[in-house]
């Protein structure tokens, strides 16, 4: 009993340490999608538009690197589990946008950094809840 106890201790801190990592993290993400959200942009914000998504990409890998690095082998096996079910999500998106704008019906530039975020998001949801239910 006491070693379920231990494990849930590891398990809710090891999640409230990737939370406290990923709130910023999300928030330029967020941050990322708006400045890119506009098709007619000048030269400066293209910049920094590019600028913020280059840092949310090297925020994301840093967070996951840190996350790796405290989690054991089972909540190693859960996030690369949820992340291969997250990329076949992503790509499945990518996919039917792309045959969408190819059909005119609507543009990829402005769906494919939803379908991106969507896909961190399931990634998350998932591993958070496989998290919680297989204790």
């Amino acid at each position: 009993m006491t070693k379920q106890v231990q494990h849930g201790h590891v398990t809710r801190a090891a999640r409230r340490a990737v939370l406290i990592d990923g709130i910023p993290v999300s928030a330029l993400g967020v941050i990322a999608l708006a400045l890119g959200s506009n098709p007619h942009q000048s030269t400066a914000q293209k910049a920094w538009w590019i600028a913020t998504t280059a840092v949310f990409t090297l925020a994301i890998a840093w967070v996951l690197l840190r996350a790796f690095r405290r989690a054991d082998e089972y909540l190693r096996r859960i996030q690369l589990e949820s992340m291969a079910i997250a990329f076949a999500a992503v790509l499945v998106g990518l996919q039917v946008a792309t045959l969408l704008d190819a059909a005119g019906v609507i543009q990829l530039h402005q769906l494919a950094q939803l379908i991106l975020l969507g896909g961190v998001a399931l990634w998350m949801t998932i591993a958070d809840l496989r998290t919680r239910l297989n204790r």
